[in-house]
């Protein structure tokens, strides 16, 4: 199973030497990289000694992945471009990355520097390890360096705060899953699985079907559990309006077949209303959101 190495661009309004120490500096470093909660340089016993750090990962319930890295050279051009080149390697079993290498450049250009990385690493766990790589931890790890680097490039370019970014992302990933359970939800239990529970009543007494509601229901409740399947895995900020659109007409379809289910414990100005406003949160998070589709991402 062949791997290719990643390989992530951006590029950063901002000179070079500002650029060099928010990616070099491991304080500021771990503020920004999603890959890395924290890490450390170690001590040189003689200057000339290459550096090396500590890097830890948490990935939740208390646990999290440890390795050491070093910098094994660094280059700079005549004409100004430089490179970082460095080795890594976990002893942690239950770190699925075993050893790799990669290197970080840069190459300064006219309005900025051109930031770019490509790494590659070996797995362990034999194939079980490589199927998990190739199908989720690949993709993952291009998606987390990509929204890394995007994230650095607002720090510098907009100043907005990596901890914004991460409890932006934080608050639309919640309002996304909340919202697509409550679609798939609706769609399958009260439409397809439990048809009896009054949602073909509205639609008889709306008398737009002429005895073809209950398929007309199946058609709602599919489309409803579609709906929620792309808000759970596609972020987007036209979805939210989708959303809110969506939400008030059914409010005003509901209005005019039957205005007594307002009066239900469970109704639809309840529901829809509370909907309405967690689209509404994500929409204002979404500015600050980074976004790694602004990268150059793609495995060499």
């Amino acid at each position: 199973m062949k791997r290719r190495p990643l390989y992530i661009e951006t590029k950063i309004k901002c000179d070079f030497d500002t650029l060099w120490t928010n990616t070099q500096e491991p304080s500021i470093h771990q503020q920004w990289d999603l890959r890395f909660t924290e890490i450390e340089y170690l001590p040189k016993n003689d200057p000339t000694d290459p550096e090396k750090f500590l890097y830890s990962t948490k990935v939740g319930f208390g646990i999290k992945v440890d390795g050491i890295g070093e910098s094994v050279a660094t280059k700079t051009k005549d004409n100004g471009e430089s490179t970082s080149v460095l080795k890594f390697s976990s002893d942690s079993k239950i770190s699925l990355i075993k050893q790799g290498s990669g290197y970080w450049k840069y190459v300064p250009e006219a309005d900025g520097i051109k930031f770019f990385t490509g790494y590659d690493y070996e797995t362990r766990w034999g194939l079980f390890g490589k199927l998990i790589d190739k199908i989720i931890f690949r993709p993952l790890m291009i998606w987390a360096t990509a929204w890394s680097f995007d994230c650095l490039k607002n720090w510098i370019e907009k100043g907005l705060h990596p901890k914004q970014a991460l409890n932006a992302q934080i608050s639309v990933l919640l309002v996304n899953l909340t919202l697509g359970i409550i679609w798939i939800y609706q769609g399958l239990i009260p439409k397809i699985l439990f048809t009896d529970t009054g949602e073909i009543e509205i639609l008889r007494q709306s008398g737009l079907f002429n005895g073809n509601e209950e398929n007309i229901l199946n058609i709602i409740g599919i489309a409803e559990i579609a709906f929620g399947v792309a808000l759970i895995f596609i972020q987007r900020k036209a979805l939210q309006y989708l959303n809110i659109l969506g939400l008030c007409l059914l409010t005003v379809g509901a209005i005019f077949s039957d205005l007594m289910i307002f009066t239900l414990p469970f109704n639809p100005f309840s529901l829809n209303i509370s909907m309405i406003a967690l689209s509404i949160i994500a929409i204002l998070n979404f500015s600050y959101l980074p976004k790694a589709s602004n990268c150059i991402t793609k495995q060499k």
